[in-house]
């Protein structure tokens, strides 16, 4: 019945559906996303004539011709650079002394080191792969099964998208025309909230299966130990602190914020001796090669997302969805399961070029917020991560463990539940997103 409505309202023809089929199918033979969209917008825009094929290189060109987007590869080379000089070894000692006065402290230790990564590098698979390698062995050695152990890293990863700084918000942003560092501070309290539901989680499971002891520790003991870690390693809070510092007090921009970043964890990897100059072809090829995934989609995307605003299927969806339901709670909650279905599929930045221009218009018909919108959105793409059996980050997990998906997919629901609560909340409740921005922009 809806794809009735909206084939009647944007009156679709091949021109639209066979680009769309090209796109399913090269995705599903494993073709890049980028080439994937690319082709698919290339045979749109050639069937409709909606754009010049000419103007297709200068349509590129613009979709990354923008300085909000130089602070995507500086966060990506600054969690390279982080890894490297083994600062992210020094962040989980501390959440380790953090946390080791409680039972279950270790599996909590990995969900605050997460959260801690994810501050730095806003990258969700970079997290899942560098914190996965530090602790899931140690995770089983504390008596967690090893498909446990690789869904809370996954669950805990999923703040590298969530928490601020994030590469997702920055794209968002640039595509929704909304500033980054507004996202930033409106992300604060909803990634805050999403980490500590991972942490409850793992707690209550924990008490539940007694995987892990713990919990034995006098007061006096806790704060030593707490005190010879962070002593040992309270200059690797520098970086986070020059991120947060620089972009909430609005003294740094994010691309000013991630140069930064990337400049003093140099200094510190070479006042360390951690860090060398023949380490730097290894961190510039893997930081590019990360990079070159992300940029060429946002390219292609643009035309793509441009035809189909032509062609006004966005403007086609909110009325076919409007007349099946006027009911603002069920048609977030429409929205809320297009998100996490997409994101078990495919990756954030693909979804966000996308999906954002076109659920958009539906969420400022039942009157919400942009700001909430967006990180409703981001949110529940980030649960899609772990929600099984196709979530990238249990890919991720699963690929540098060798566990099995459908294993570690089964131990990662009760993680799914307790985030799809927060993302509710997220949708529900304005001033969970709005709380600490500033009056004009609520």
């Amino acid at each position: 019945m809806l794809w009735n409505t909206l084939n009647q309202t944007v009156e679709l023809g091949w021109d639209f559906y066979l680009p769309v089929i090209i796109f399913v199918v090269l995705c599903a033979l494993a073709v890049p996303v980028w080439a994937s969209i690319g082709v698919a917008a290339i045979t749109m825009l050639l069937m409709s004539g909606d754009l010049p094929l000419a103007l297709v290189g200068e349509s590129l060109f613009d979709g990354i011709d923008a300085f909000a987007l130089t602070a995507v590869p500086l966060f990506i080379l600054t969690g390279d650079v982080l890894v490297r000089t083994g600062l992210s070894r020094k962040f989980l000692d501390v959440a380790e002394a953090l946390t080791q006065f409680a039972k279950g402290g270790f599996g909590s230790a990995t969900v605050l080191v997460c959260g801690m990564f994810a501050a730095i590098s806003g990258s969700d698979a970079a997290g899942a792969a560098a914190v996965g390698r530090m602790t899931i062995d140690r995770l089983v050695e504390s008596g967690y099964p090893r498909p446990y152990a690789c869904a809370l890293v996954a669950a805990g990863a999923c703040t590298g998208i969530l928490i601020p700084p994030s590469i997702a918000y920055i794209i968002i942003g640039l595509v929704l025309g909304i500033s980054a560092s507004t996202l930033f501070l409106a992300a604060l309290i909803p990634g805050v909230a999403i980490l500590t539901a991972i942490l409850v989680t793992n707690i209550i499971v924990n008490r539940i299966y007694g995987y892990e002891g713990g919990g034995n520790m006098s007061f006096a003991e806790w704060g030593g130990q707490l005190v010879k870690a962070l002593s040992s390693g309270w200059y690797a809070f520098i970086v986070p602190g020059i991120i947060f510092y620089g972009i909430f007090s609005g003294r740094l921009t994010p691309t000013e914020a991630g140069a930064t970043a990337v400049i003093v964890t140099i200094i510190i990897g070479f006042i360390l001796g951690t860090l060398k100059l023949s380490d730097f072809p290894a961190m510039l090829i893997s930081s590019a090669k990360v990079n070159g995934i992300i940029l060429p989609i946002i390219a292609f995307s643009l035309p793509l997302a441009q035809a189909l605003a032509i062609m006004g299927v966005p403007q086609g969806f909110v009325y076919s969805i409007t007349t099946l339901t006027d009911n603002p709670m069920i048609l977030t909650l429409m929205m809320i399961g297009i998100l996490i279905a997409a994101g078990c599929v495919m990756e954030t930045t693909p979804n966000i070029v996308i999906l954002a221009p076109i659920l958009k218009p539906l969420a400022d018909n039942i009157g919400m917020n942009e700001i909430q919108f967006c990180i409703m959105m981001i949110t529940a793409l980030g649960v899609g991560f772990i929600t099984p059996p196709l979530g990238l980050n249990l890919f991720v997990v699963s690929g540098i463990t060798g566990e099995s998906i459908l294993k570690i997919a089964w131990r990662a629901v009760p993680f799914v539940f307790f985030m799809l609560v927060v993302v509710l909340l997220i949708a529900y409740v304005p001033a969970i997103s709005t709380t600490m921005l500033p009056d004009i922009l609520k």
